[in-house]
């Protein structure tokens, strides 16, 4: 998501995730109420992890780090320990990403936030996911309709 929130504030009270690239504060100065750090964009930096999450815990933002692989999720809870967590798919593999997803959710410890960001487009999908302990799934908008049976909201 880019530039303001504001339209998106008349048609939700729920949190705002910031996706897009960009910073902490450009977040915070938009709108939103969370910004995403994917492990995979800290590279070599071994401290870019721990610079994100200081920057936007002093904006009063929540930190989302997204994992894409049990070595990601362990490095993300040895380098932030973070309260909330984005799962997502791999690129180049053979399972869907909702099986990605479900594999990833035993190693999420408890009491923290799991989010699964995999593309689902039944309702059966989200009711898997709620089984097996997802606290959350990111949808697109064209597919909320037929996952809650009800018109997506204009934004």
């Amino acid at each position: 998501m880019s530039g303001e929130v504001g339209d998106l504030r008349a048609v939700t009270e729920l949190p705002i995730l910031w996706r897009a690239s960009g910073s902490p504060t450009e977040a915070a100065l938009a709108g939103a109420d969370a910004w995403l750090v994917a492990v995979e964009d800290a590279g070599e930096d071994e401290e870019w992890l721990a610079r994100q999450h200081a920057e936007a815990m002093e904006l009063g933002l929540d930190f989302v780090v997204e994992v894409r692989s049990e070595e990601q999720l362990e490095l993300a809870l040895e380098r932030l320990d973070p309260e909330i967590f984005l799962l997502a798919a791999r690129d180049g593999l053979d399972t869907d990403a909702l099986s990605q997803a479900l594999e990833l959710l035993p190693d999420v410890p408890a009491g923290k936030l799991a989010v699964a960001d995999v593309g689902v487009s039944s309702r059966e999908q989200v009711d898997e996911l709620e089984r097996a302990g997802v606290d959350a799934v990111i949808v697109g908008t064209r597919n909320v309709a037929e996952l809650v049976g009800d018109a997506p909201p204009q934004v």
